[in-house]
């Protein structure tokens, strides 16, 4: 997909900086994740399913299917 690099710099910028300010020292892969899907929703909806199948790791259509149809119901 192509999203701007600048959208992406700000959506790292963004994940950099509230990793720094929270209280924690450590950050799970689990959390960053996350944050990373939680950015990419409202940019690119392509982009966020992508990237939620990797991190997701779907094994089946049927949890694919779910996470799609989670979306279009937050959407």
């Amino acid at each position: 997909r192509k999203v701007d690099t600048v959208d992406l710099e700000r959506i790292a910028s963004e994940i950099e900086q509230t990793v720094q300010n929270s209280l924690e020292r450590e950050i799970s892969t689990e959390q960053l994740g996350e944050m990373v899907m939680e950015r990419l929703k409202p940019l690119d909806e392509v982009a966020y399913i992508r990237f939620a199948s990797i991190y997701h790791r779907f094994q089946d259509a049927s949890s694919f299917m779910r996470e799609i149809s989670r979306y279009l119901e937050e959407k």
